[in-house]
């Protein structure tokens, strides 16, 4: 584990069925928090962590990613023409040069784990990421979650996954984990449990969208039978791993807003609305309003 955290997948096969009728025509993952896509902030956060090959993992219907991350050449000419510097290289930079995207299909929903097993033919046996684009989480202008965990992958040898304390009584909604202090931020996982009841949990301490994992996963997703609704669970598979080599649950610096429902979005757009200076006076005149 100790190599370079190269490559990232992004799960994005998701029908987005809490955000219909929106999503009948546009990818969830295009859902815009001010005047960018969620997209965009999970391939931002995957660039500042070092990664120069982001797999999207897909299903046969869902061509608006592809073509966000395609070079716009009517739009582009246009832009030059109009002189508007500015807007093109906005339109420009949605992807540095030296990064490459690489789709692949997912035939068929059968669950987290089966979506990072259909990246296993570009990944190889390498250590890489998983980020789940409807969790956005914010640092600012300060080093992003991945990259926080691919540092302290590299240093500790070890897998990592993102970690949020919730209220217990929403434990069946998470992967939880059970694990033991080693620093102030990260802890040994001792066991995963996928959305156990309130009663059973091991902990609250949730599992969220960013993970980095060895090549070593992907042998074990090959093994691991349907659970919970039929799926393969991308955290049995961790289960299995861990008693192999170390994984550690990090608490990473950010904030994170669940945009996988609306409230979420909601405040997400208002946070960013904040962190703009042009917009954000004019945001809180306006919020002291109502």
């Amino acid at each position: 584990m100790s190599k370079r955290l190269r490559k990232v997948v992004f799960p994005v096969a998701g029908l987005g069925t809490r955000f219909l009728p929106a999503t009948k025509v546009v990818a969830k993952e295009m859902l815009p928090v001010l005047d960018r896509p969620l997209i965009q902030y999970a391939v931002d956060e995957a660039v500042d962590a070092g990664a120069d090959t982001l797999i999207f993992v897909t299903n046969r219907y869902k061509h608006a990613i592809a073509d966000y991350f395609d070079k716009a050449y009517e739009l582009e000419s246009k832009l030059a023409q109009s002189g508007k510097k500015d807007l093109l290289a906005m339109v420009q930079g949605t992807l540095p040069r030296n990064v490459r995207c690489v789709f692949v299909t997912q035939p068929e929903a059968l669950g987290l784990g089966h979506a990072v097993l259909c990246a296993k033919p570009v990944v190889g046996d390498e250590p890489f990421g998983v980020v789940l684009p409807d969790d956005l989480i914010w640092n600012g202008k300060r080093a992003g979650a991945l990259r926080q965990m691919a540092e302290l992958s590299a240093t500790e040898n070890a897998g990592v996954i993102a970690v949020e304390e919730v209220p217990h009584n929403q434990t069946d909604k998470y992967g939880i984990v059970d694990a033991t202090a080693v620093s102030e931020r990260a802890a040994k996982i001792r066991l995963v449990v996928e959305k156990p009841k309130p009663e059973v949990a091991p902990s609250n301490l949730a599992i969220v969208g960013r993970y980095v994992l060895p090549g070593r996963i992907f042998e074990l997703l090959e093994t691991t039978k349907p659970g919970a609704g039929g799926e393969i669970q991308l955290t049995d598979a961790i289960e299995a791993l861990l008693s192999e080599q170390s994984v550690l649950a990090y608490r990473f610096e950010g904030t994170r807003f669940d945009c996988g429902n609306k409230l979420g979005l909601v405040k997400a757009t208002m946070a960013m609305a904040l962190e703009d200076p042009q917009l954000a006076p004019a945001v809180r005149d306006w919020i002291s309003t109502i």
